[in-house]
């Protein structure tokens, strides 16, 4: 019977150590997004755990960061998997791919973080492989002719960054916006397009840069 009880308690620490964690991630996520450079205990607050836990978990905001990215990218994963095995039409699942991205706003997160934390060679795999299943997704609808042709990938994964930031108070913190704004944002990339755009297009090599900025620092 002890032995029982000793079980269900530790099971019960377990869960709530899983919460715990799921708060904190929450709320990393939420800070980071409007102010990278913010400093640890924000996060603290924001989850309603104390310092003492925050800190027993994530020792510094590096090791935070880095649990951050790899929550991060893991969902985003799995929003390109699920978009990559669709079989509507390449428009249509890019669409709902946006969406549920906007939704967890993983992939802007990962951005913002650019070159603020040291990634591990796990962490690199990650962005490697999601990267790969982003650009399969994006020659996709670019082949069915439904993207405008002068826009890139890159061009795509900042303008979801600049979404991604919108934030009002209210009931859904600024939800009901971000999607009116990816609507307007598929709007304009859905082809035809209207009228060129200035400049070149964002290059994967202009996001790369950015990790390489060593804000490592």
């Amino acid at each position: 019977m002890a032995e029982e009880e000793n079980r269900s308690s530790l099971s019960g620490r377990r869960a709530e150590a899983q919460r715990n964690n799921g708060r904190i991630l929450d709320a990393a996520r939420a800070v980071f997004l409007a102010d990278p450079e913010a400093p640890i205990a924000k996060v603290g607050v924001h989850a309603g755990v104390g310092i003492s836990a925050l800190y027993r978990r994530y020792p510094s905001k590096d090791h935070l960061l880095r649990a951050l990215a790899e929550d991060g990218l893991n969902r985003y994963i799995a929003d390109l998997e699920t978009a990559l095995a669709s079989t509507d039409g390449p428009w249509d699942t890019y669409v709902a791919c946006l969406e549920r991205v906007v939704d967890g706003q993983s992939q802007a997160l990962a951005q913002r973080l650019a070159g603020r934390f040291t990634p591990t060679p796990e962490l690199t795999a990650l962005a490697m492989r999601a990267g790969s299943l982003a650009e399969t997704l994006f020659d996709r609808v670019r082949r069915s002719g439904e993207l405008r042709d002068d826009i890139s990938e890159a061009d795509v994964t900042l303008l979801l960054e600049m979404i991604a930031v919108i934030e009002l108070p209210g009931a859904d913190g600024g939800a009901a916006l971000r999607h009116r704004y990816l609507a307007l944002l598929l709007q304009a990339l859905h082809a035809p397009a209207e009228a060129p755009l200035p400049g070149r297009p964002a290059r994967q090599a202009d996001l790369a840069a950015r990790w390489r900025s060593a804000g490592n620092s």
